[in-house]
């Protein structure tokens, strides 16, 4: 079945839809799918500072503008360009604030404004919670210069949406997977990477790609004015009970479990630094405000459909 009708969109009202136009700035994995939900409605521009991609966009049937973040000059064309704007692209790697969305919120002023602006951010902002359960009234208490770029863009877009009377949503963004996104669980599995025995382990937050994308999609129609909302699934689990479901659903060995003083010299420094932090994340505003139904509300449901999926390829390729 299709996404259900959203305020302003859906099979109504066709000629006004062809108007509307929508803005992805950041179009990888993720914008890619919210591209596909909103092509046969909207028309759907998408920026991106590789010329190299503007055939693979456009053969997407997106209307690609080039332009780069990093270059403010760039980005003459991104005004007016749609009324509204979903904004995927990562802050800068380096440093304590986004000016990428600084430059893109003082590009998107030099015409009329979207009317309506959705953020991806993350949900590291919050820190370390020790577990606890967490909604979007709890402040801020980033512990990483990644998870403080990304409040300072929140700030950045949340201020910008209250002077030009626009509505900013901020979604607050846990780990993303699905079986066709690189690097994720199911790779790190086939590699053998260890997980935390359970007594040094993290509580986790998940969202499917595709689930994640349908949020995006209605947040940039029925997201509330300068609304922080948790675009995360029903499940919270430690870590190395999180892979060990993946694993058994795939037909895979569980990983390895080592202590935190074992890890600290056997993973990736990127990966420890999630393995500091550990809260649970509740999804209220997400299902009551944005009125979105979960097509995976547990990784079970969503890594079934994969290995479901996986099968049904695996009979296929071998009965050609």
């Amino acid at each position: 079945m299709g996404e259900p009708m959203l305020n302003g969109i859906g099979a109504a009202r066709p000629a006004r839809f062809r108007r509307q136009r929508v803005l992805i700035v950041g179009c990888g994995d993720v914008g890619q799918r919210v591209a596909r939900l909103l092509a046969a409605r909207v028309r759907v521009v998408a920026l991106t500072s590789s010329p190299a991609r503007v055939p693979l966009l456009r053969a997407a049937g997106l209307t690609p503008v080039v332009g780069d973040l990093d270059h403010p000059v760039t980005l003459a064309r991104l005004a007016g360009l749609g009324q509204r704007v979903l904004h995927l692209a990562p802050p800068p790697s380096s440093g304590w604030r986004d000016e990428r969305s600084r430059a893109l919120a003082a590009a998107l002023l030099r015409r009329t404004p979207p009317q309506q602006l959705v953020y991806g951010s993350t949900s590291g902002v919050y820190g370390d919670c020790g577990g606890a359960w967490v909604d979007e009234t709890r402040p801020p208490q980033p512990q990483t210069a990644r998870a403080w770029r990304r409040l300072d863009a929140e700030q950045t877009w949340r201020l910008w949406g209250r002077r030009r009377a626009a509505r900013v949503t901020i979604l607050r963004i846990p780990g993303i997977y699905a079986p066709d996104r690189p690097d994720g669980a199911a790779q790190r599995l086939a590699r053998g990477t260890p997980a935390l025995r359970a007594q040094d382990d993290v509580v986790t937050n998940h969202i499917h790609a595709d689930d994640l994308a349908r949020a995006c999609l209605r947040a940039l129609w029925l997201g509330r004015p300068q609304r922080v909302v948790h675009a995360v699934d029903d499940t919270a689990l430690p870590m190395g009970d999180y892979l060990d479901r993946v694993a058994d659903l795939l037909g895979l060995p569980r990983p390895p479990r080592i202590s935190r003083a074992e890890a600290q010299g056997r993973l990736p420094l990127a990966l420890l630094s999630f393995l500091n932090e550990s809260r649970r994340l509740r999804n209220v505003r997400l299902k009551r405000e944005l009125r979105l139904r979960l097509r995976y509300p547990t990784v079970e449901q969503g890594w079934a459909a994969a290995a479901v999926q996986a099968a049904s390829w695996s009979r296929t390729s071998h009965s050609e």
